[in-house]
């Protein structure tokens, strides 16, 4: 089979709920993928920062090896013999009390707007039913319904009401729309991402993570934080939120937390806020696994090991440097921190972002837009210096290209 054969399987079989590149893998190890006819990509979506130990990272593929030979599943009827241990690792790791264990992103979100929920109403007094929790406009935490209720983007919510009510919507970065917000005596929470990935790594002001955790501090108001994205030294620190010293007082973790092998989530809180929950209120099958214990585990170790906080902090420094040097009336702007970047494209001649990515492919480098005229650059961070620059060499190439090609 080649490469349309299994792009016609998919359109004929699955849901048409994405649009992918036209690119079939089959391959990966470090920085690098392989597609089914041989030909080896740079990999610079690292599947949303879920691969940042690098594809296939032989430290966390050999502990989850190990570990499915002999328990993978007992469910949280029973205990097993590697959440606990897991469990004191994560929580002393980020310096937290207790941890609820998830499988998806989506899902630690859904647990912490719970807990949220149920704290404002055991804790802070708020009445039944009347909590509210502020979140940003051009956020992006998942595509439950209730996630989807605080979007104010119509692909994610349009077609799918009625919604979830209780949210209060504010533009990020703004900080006196928080102030605002804040006003209400209803609010139990503020949700935000230390930087909005998937709205095209908006990088808010220096000082919007601190001082909105001032604000929320003086209020009685939870600072929950998804670092799904952004966390597990993505940007350059283990949280996006240790560049302004903030420790959230709920802190949603995912996607890296199992190295990219499997569905890991995590959500992290002090007693006061994770024993509102009480036996049989909140739950999952999988969450908790020995399996994922045990995965969990290995990728943290791998990312504090091998340094790969720094390795973002000075490659991210790099990359940006480099590809703010080429000459070309397409690059609108980059931004990003660590290695969590992004160009916003200018269209030329017809062509735009997605072009740019076509392009991209075709000389060895993959990469996704996101909202049409941005593309994230989002390698593992196992990359090294020489592999920064060859890469930026290849965005380069692919950009003059297309700025020379006509419809």
């Amino acid at each position: 089979m080649l490469t349309h054969d299994y792009i016609a399987l998919e359109e004929k079989y699955g849901a048409h709920n994405y649009h992918p590149l036209p690119v079939v893998l089959s391959k990966g190890e470090g920085v690098f993928l392989w597609d089914v006819e041989g030909k080896r990509y740079y990999d610079f979506l690292s599947a949303y920062s879920a691969v940042n130990q690098g594809h296939c990272h032989p430290k966390i593929v050999d502990a989850m090896i190990e570990q499915a030979k002999t328990l993978t599943l007992t469910s949280r009827a029973f205990y097993n013999d590697c959440l606990g241990s897991y469990e004191k690792f994560i929580t002393e790791f980020f310096g937290y009390e207790k941890i609820l264990p998830m499988n998806s992103g989506a899902e630690a979100d859904e647990t912490a707007l719970k807990l949220c929920r149920r704290w404002a109403y055991d804790k802070k007094g708020i009445k039944e039913n009347e909590a509210k929790i502020i979140v940003c406009e051009g956020n992006f935490h998942g595509r439950t319904i209730t996630v989807i209720s605080m979007s104010n983007d119509p692909d994610s919510y349009k077609g799918f009401g009625p919604y979830t009510p209780g949210f209060i919507k504010i533009p990020y970065n703004d900080l006196n729309a928080l102030s605002k917000a804040l006003e209400d005596s209803n609010v139990a929470g503020f949700l935000v991402e230390p930087i909005q990935g998937e709205a095209g790594v908006v990088v808010p002001d220096e000082g919007y993570i601190s001082k909105a955790y001032s604000m929320c501090k003086a209020k009685k108001v939870l600072f929950i934080a998804d670092e799904v994205q952004t966390g597990l030294a993505r940007t350059g620190k283990m949280l996006a939120c240790d560049h302004e010293n903030v420790k959230p007082d709920i802190l949603i973790l995912g996607k890296a937390l199992s190295g990219g092998t499997m569905p890991i989530s995590a959500v992290l809180a002090d007693d006061d806020v994770m024993l509102v929950i009480k036996p049989g209120e909140h739950g999952s099958t999988f969450g908790g696994n020995p399996l994922s214990a045990k995965v969990a585990a290995a990728a943290l170790k791998v990312l504090k090991e091998e340094k790969l906080d720094e390795n973002a902090e000075k490659l991210g420094n790099l990359f940006r440097q480099e590809v703010r040097k080429i000459k070309s009336d397409m690059i609108e702007l980059v931004r990003g921190k660590g290695l969590l970047n992004a160009i916003v494209i200018k269209p030329k001649n017809g062509k735009e972002a997605w072009d740019v990515c076509l392009k991209m492919r075709d000389n060895g480098l993959l990469a996704k837009p996101t909202h049409g005229h941005i593309i994230r650059f989002a390698p593992p961070l196992v990359i090294t210096e020489a592999q920064v620059k060859e890469a930026v060499k290849i965005i380069e190439k692919s950009i003059q290209e297309i700025s020379e090609e006509r419809f």
